[in-house]
C-alpha cells in the first residue's frame, strides 16, 4: 500500500528556488479496480526559508478500515539564494500497518535535484537516498537494513490548466523472503481534469480523474498494472 501521487511534492519543488508564499493541501479518494476497494489519501505541502514539508496519509477501506501508511519528508535547502538552489538535503520516514501485517518502518536520507520550466507549468525532481529498514533480513539470512531508493517526480499542467498530468516512479532495495525477491518497483501516473475551468465554477477545487499503478514485486512477486478512478478536492 502505496498510494501517494505526491502532488504536493511536484510544488514542492520550489522549495530551494527563492521563496514563494505557497502552500497546499489535497484529499483524494479512489477507487482500485483491481484490489476492489478504496483509498482515500491526504496530502499536505508547506514551504519555508529553509526548505519545505511535505507529508500524507494513506487509509485503505473494504468497506472497513484495513490499513494506514504515512510518509513525512522534509528537505533542506539554506542557499535558496546561490546558483546551487536547485539542489536539496532530503530527509525521510515511511511506516504503517493493515490488518495483514505491518509494514517496516524506513528511514530515507539523500539528495535531490530539481526543476521547472519558466512558466512552473512542467515540474520534475529526481531523489537518490540511503534506506535504513530495521530488522530486514537478506535472502541470503541475516540482517540487511542497509538499502537504498532512487525517486523521481513529475508534473505536468496543460490545456489551459484544464488537465494535470502528475506521478512519482520510486525503485528501491528490500529484501522479502517470502517472495524471494529483494528489488522493487512502483510507479503511479495520474492524470486529472480540473473543474475550477468551467465557467462560474472558478470556487469549486474538485478535480475527477485516476491513476494507474504500475508495480513489480510490490504487493506480490511479478509485475502488475492496476487502474483506479476517483476525485480530488484541493484546499
Amino acid at each position: 500500500m502505496k498510494k501517494i501521487t505526491r502532488f504536493m511534492a511536484l510544488v514542492g519543488l520550489m522549495l530551494c528556488l527563492p521563496l514563494v508564499s505557497l502552500k497546499a493541501q489535497n484529499l483524494q479518494v479512489l477507487y482500485d479496480t483491481g484490489r476492489e476497494q478504496v483509498t482515500t489519501t491526504l496530502e499536505m505541502f508547506r514551504p519555508d526559508a529553509f526548505g519545505s514539508t511535505f507529508y500524507f496519509v494513506d487509509m485503505d477501506y473494504s468497506p472497513k478500515a484495513i490499513g494506514a501508511y504515512t510518509e513525512i519528508a522534509r528537505e533542506l535547502c539554506f542557499w535558496q539564494d546561490t546558483d546551487w538552489n536547485w539542489l536539496s538535503v532530503h530527509i525521510e520516514f515511511n511506516g504503517g500497518l493493515s490488518t495483514g501485517l505491518s509494514f517496516n518502518n524506513s528511514w530515507l536520507a539523500g539528495l535531490t535535484y530539481s526543476g521547472h520550466s519558466a512558466d512552473f507549468s512542467k515540474t520534475w525532481s529526481v531523489s537518490a537516498m540511503y534506506k535504513a529498514i530495521p530488522g530486514t533480513i537478506g535472502l541470503k539470512g541475516g540482517k540487511q537494513p542497509h538499502n537504498f531508493q532512487i525517486t523521481g517526480v513529475w508534473g505536468i499542467n496543460f490545456l489551459n490548466g484544464w488537465c494535470s498530468f502528475s506521478g512519482f516512479a520510486d525503485f528501491w532495495r528490500e529484501a522479502r523472503m517470502w517472495q524471494g525477491t529483494e528489488f522493487i518497483f512502483l510507479a503511479e501516473p495520474q492524470l486529472w481534469v480540473n473543474l475550477n475551468k468551467i465557467p462560474g465554477w472558478n470556487n469549486i477545487p474538485l478535480s475527477v480523474g485516476g491513476e494507474v499503478e504500475l508495480s513489480s514485486n510490490f504487493v506480490e512477486k511479478g509485475f502488475r498494472v492496476m487502474p483506479a478512478l476517483g476525485a480530488k478536492w484541493t484546499f
